[in-house]
């Protein structure tokens, strides 16, 4: 392989100057994808059919199907972790007492389902999801 063929590989492997920045920003709208979930869920999850949390368990479907398919369209588990990251911080901060004694996701059933079921079911999407490989391994470039 001649040396202008070999640049010309190299140029065409590598990544653009914007890459980066692209990436980031798609990890950025994953992070508030997980937010809005979580937004959503906490006032959401505690309708009832009976006795039943039916909203509850119907968000344990979402809560694992939506890190897992950003984990799959992304190629890695960091694309899985980062919506379950924002929907972990927001869920659990509004699970907290308030200062005026308000709780959006209160301790009953559709609440422990909720929550603890919610965080059962994103950190399986996270454990579940395939990775493509490790960003720090490839060898964007080389020949």
């Amino acid at each position: 392989m001649t040396q202008e063929t070999q640049v010309a590989v190299e140029t065409e492997d590598a990544p653009g100057p914007l890459a980066g920045a692209v990436t980031g920003a798609a990890y950025g709208v994953l992070f508030l994808l997980g937010v809005v979930l979580g937004v959503v869920g906490g006032f959401q999850h505690a309708w009832y059919a009976g006795q039943v949390p039916v909203a509850a368990i119907a968000w344990l479907v979402a809560l694992f199907a939506v890190p897992y398919v950003m984990g799959w369209m992304m190629g890695s588990k960091l694309g899985a972790l980062v919506p379950a990251a924002g929907w972990l911080l927001v869920s659990f901060l509004l699970a907290t007492p308030q200062r005026a004694g308000d709780l959006a996701i209160a301790g009953n059933s559709a609440g422990y389902w909720y929550l603890y079921g919610g965080a059962v079911a994103v950190a399986a999407a996270v454990v579940v999801t395939r990775s493509a490989g490790s960003w720090l391994l490839r060898s964007y470039g080389r020949v």
